[in-house]
């Protein structure tokens, strides 16, 4: 068994103005693309038989137990290629996309944060005050309950034993510099705001309902 680097599901130019072509080139075919391999050589590797059978979602879930020898390895580039391939799947062309939740969605996240507007304020936070690089995410915990937190590196709620919040991501941003530097330079607050113009709520909401019934969140994540 070894991944492959997912197609991303709209052109690259796809999400402009709001991150430019060729930043999203970069980032998928170059910065995804190694932790893909990275995390292939571990697989190829002496103890990659602790890996054998496991989706790369469970993967995340298994890091905790996996041996000290390839532990960083996998937390590291098993992360970062779950990371990359769910940040890709929650964004969309702009007029092709849900630009707000409905349903149970936007009920859930009134009855958490009290409106959208509140949601994002503390996402937005949660994002820019990630020192370094990571992750900022919206979740769904344990008990059913939405939360907002923010990761180091290339960790991620699903690490449970490893991350301080656990839960099923349903968003996820990357604040990793090469996400947005080209574009944004050191203005990440711009960055982040001009994002939200890409995500579709839609996908949010089918992986919203995927965490309350115990499920992930469903995209491409191919092998060879």
């Amino acid at each position: 068994m070894a991944f492959a680097l997912p197609p991303l599901p709209y052109a690259y130019d796809a999400l402009e103005p709001y991150i430019d072509s060729t930043t999203m080139n970069i980032h998928h075919t170059k910065h995804h693309n190694t932790y893909v391999t990275n995390v292939n050589n571990v697989l190829a590797g002496e103890n990659g038989g602790a890996l054998k059978g496991l989706s790369l979602s469970a993967i995340q879930k298994e890091v905790v137990t996996l041996p000290d020898s390839i532990k960083t390895a996998v937390r590291n580039s098993g992360g970062g290629h779950w990371n990359h391939s769910f940040f890709w799947s929650v964004m969309g062309k702009t007029g092709s996309i849900a630009e707000a939740p409905t349903g149970d969605l936007k009920s859930s996240i009134e009855s958490t944060f009290g409106s959208l507007d509140e949601m994002q304020k503390k996402f937005n936070t949660a994002a820019a005050s990630r020192f370094g690089s990571g992750w900022a995410w919206l979740s769904v915990n344990a008990d059913g309950q939405l939360f907002i937190s923010s990761t180091p590196n290339q960790d991620n709620p699903l690490m449970e034993g490893i991350v301080d919040q656990p839960g099923t991501p349903i968003l996820g941003l990357d604040v990793w510099e090469h996400a947005y530097y080209l574009k944004y330079q050191n203005r990440r607050p711009e960055y982040i705001a001009s994002w939200w113009k890409t995500v579709d709520f839609d996908v949010i909401a089918k992986n919203y309902s995927a965490a309350k019934s115990g499920g992930l969140p469903a995209f491409d994540t191919p092998l060879v």
